[in-house]
């Protein structure tokens, strides 16, 4: 099934998302709990974003964004 495309904010609120995972689990000094604030908003802001209500995207919509993002693609973006 084909999807629409995603929006722009909402590809930048999952590329977000997936560096300050990325960077949350790397080993380091301190900071964590900066990141798991962050970590928490970004993921109010995917869940609760209007795209997933205008659409009948239901979980395989944001499994799909989450592997355009890793994959690093941006065809599927919309404007």
């Amino acid at each position: 099934m084909e999807h629409q495309p995603f929006p722009l904010d909402l590809v930048r609120t999952q590329t977000a998302w997936t560096a300050t995972y990325a960077a949350l689990a790397a080993p380091g000094p301190g900071g964590t709990t900066v990141l798991r604030r962050r970590l928490l908003r970004l993921s109010t802001r995917l869940y609760w974003h209007p795209h997933w209500s205008a659409l009948d995207a239901g979980p395989a919509g944001r499994v799909e964004l989450r592997a355009l993002v890793r994959e690093g693609c941006g065809e599927r973006v919309a404007p």
